[in-house]
Parts: C-alpha cells; structure tokens; sequence
C-alpha cells in the first residue's frame, strides 16, 4: 500500500514499528477476524488476546525492554502481504480529534516524516489512501486511536 513512498528496503532495515515497549504497547497492531483465523492455523503457538471487539499479539513486558512481535523473523514479516492492516498502513494512522476522525503520520518513521508534508497530502488523496482507512476505521472502530499533539495530519474525514 505504501510502495509509492516508502522503500522496502529501508523499512526492512528499520522495523522500529515492529517493536514495542510498555509505554506504547496500546500501539500493537489489532488482528481483525479474518487475519486472526489464519495466524491460529498457521501458528498455533501465537497467542493472541482481545483488545476491544478485535484481537492483539500477547506481547509480555519486563520492564523498558523492547519486546518485538512475534511474526517478525531476519526477513521481515512472515505473515507478508497478510500482515495486520495497522501494518500495512504504518506510519500512517487514523486518530480521533475531538470527534472527528484524522489521518496522521508518526515521527518515529524517518523515512516517510521526512517527506514534505505536500507530498504525505498528495499521497493520502491518490488512490482512494485516505478513503480506505477511514473505511477500515468506520468497520474497525477499535483501530482509531486517540490523536497525539504534534503528529502532522494529512487528511481528515468529512
């Protein structure tokens, strides 16, 4: 999905979004039914636990250490093209702003916040992008995360 701005290459290299420490372990990707059945088939040895009407890796913290999802392996995410959809719109994500839903990008991902904030708009409008994850949001609720001051937004829902 993010091909067109984002090398995978260097998000290969990174996998800063694939791990996850206690204080930001609300961002573990949600695991939507669909997905959720093929994992239990595939890896019956991952464990995954509710987190609202969805489901997340059960991840365990001790103490600052980063903890990294279990489907990440030397050559990146074994599940593919099959990865959760928070994944595949990382860094991209959908926030509540005082009610109205918006699409932001986390400052974590190097590679794409340091794109003009032109271009991350012009993005979001090509091809339906920011369509699609307010879709995603209004079908997966529980994905719409609070909205962190200082995250750029790039689009928002009207």
């Amino acid at each position: 999905m993010l091909k067109q701005i984002l090398k995978q290459s260097s998000c290969g290299k990174c996998r800063i979004c694939c791990g996850f420490d206690e204080s930001d372990k609300w961002e573990i990707p949600l695991v939507f039914d669909e997905l959720k059945k093929l994992i239990e088939e595939r890896f019956p040895d991952v464990k995954l636990i509710p987190r609202g009407n969805e489901h997340v890796f059960d991840m365990q913290f001790n103490g600052d250490e980063v903890v990294y999802c279990p489907m990440l392996t030397e050559n990146g995410c074994i599940l593919g093209d099959d990865k959760p959809f928070d994944c595949r719109i990382w860094p991209f994500r959908v926030n509540d702003l005082n009610g109205t839903r918006v699409i932001t990008v986390s400052p974590v991902c190097g590679e794409v916040s340091s794109l003009p904030l032109s271009a991350l708009t012009e993005f979001a409008e090509k091809d339906g992008f920011a369509q699609k994850l307010f879709r995603a949001a209004k079908a997966h609720p529980d994905m719409v995360k609070p909205y962190i001051s200082g995250y750029p937004i790039i689009a928002a829902e009207v």
